[in-house]
């Protein structure tokens, strides 16, 4: 308050000064000298960290205004003037460093106080966190034990399964495994399974019903010999017999399709007896697990 006092009576000073009959000198430094004074004396940092520089500030800015009215030479007025600019930039950076370093130190003291107050709730999260962790650690542990169970099922399951139709036979292909009960497990020129045929029919029996997410699809065959017309009919007539027989042993007739394709897609010539006999067949096709058995024509 007693520094923007001073600076009042210095203003004053100065209107009075040029209401004097012979108007007192002034220069470009002496102007900006007087508006830096007021823009100090209205910044209350100024005022708070700074009184003893901004003291000497108006004392210097007087004596440039003193000078001025005096009418001295206008190097010694720009002279004064300056040096009372350089003393209010003094004031002004002092003021401006000790404000910072209120700041800093009021920072400081807000973040020892988080620190003091974040240690227990640092504590009880870390403890959470440990719990938290250990819980999760056994959940972990309980998964990879369920895990190894599972998959060891799932191994024991396969191995089971790939004895079961390496004992029928069975060939893997990209439809599926394919059981082929060859001409010798019919009746010659009949649809009437074999005991033998029989036998192989049971196994596959089994094997779907231990595995209840695959289907099967009959498919009927024969050679070139006799009519298209006969050999369509026979293999419909086998592929018939093999459905309704794994029918009848407990497999669900919604998993078991059935194609005859008489003549067609030989794997032999028939041109020979051992080819021909080769060609007079029944492949069932056992879909991979849960997939659908591609069509014939598009594995051509």
């Amino acid at each position: 308050m007693k520094n923007r006092k001073s600076a009042v009576s210095i203003l004053a000073a100065a209107v009075l000064a040029a209401a004097c009959a012979s108007a007192p000198v002034t220069t470009a430094t002496l102007d900006q000298a007087r508006a830096d004074f007021v823009s100090a004396n209205n910044n209350p940092q100024v005022s708070t960290y700074a009184p003893m520089e901004f003291k000497q500030a108006s004392e210097a800015l007087d004596q440039a205004n003193q000078a001025a009215h005096r009418r001295e030479s206008l190097e010694d007025v720009d002279r004064l003037a300056y040096v009372a600019k350089q003393r209010i930039a003094t004031a002004q950076e002092v003021a401006k460093a000790k404000a910072a370093e209120a700041d800093i130190a009021d920072a400081s003291r807000q973040r020892d106080q988080v620190r003091l107050e974040a240690r227990t709730a640092e504590a009880e999260r870390a403890k959470r966190e440990a719990e938290a962790a250990t819980a999760a650690a056994q959940q972990a542990q309980a998964q990879a034990q369920s895990a190894q169970q599972q998959n060891a099922a799932l191994a024991e399951r396969a191995a089971h399964l790939e004895a079961l139709l390496n004992d029928i036979q069975a060939v893997k292909t990209e439809r599926g495994y394919v059981v082929t009960i060859g001409d010798v497990l019919f009746a010659t020129n009949q649809a009437t399974l074999n005991p033998n045929g029989m036998s192989t029919l049971r196994k596959l029996a089994d094997v779907m019903r231990e595995n209840p997410d695959r289907t099967v699809l009959v498919e009927g065959f024969t050679d070139s010999t006799g009519s298209a017309s006969y050999n369509q009919d026979l293999s419909q007539r086998r592929a018939n017999a093999v459905a309704s027989a794994l029918g009848e042993m407990g497999v669900p007739r919604d998993r078991i399709s059935m194609k005859a394709y008489g003549q067609a897609f030989p794997v032999a010539s028939n041109d020979n007896a051992s080819g021909r006999q080769q060609n007079r067949r029944v492949e069932i096709v056992l879909s991979n697990d849960g997939a659908q058995i591609p069509p014939r024509a598009a594995m051509r």
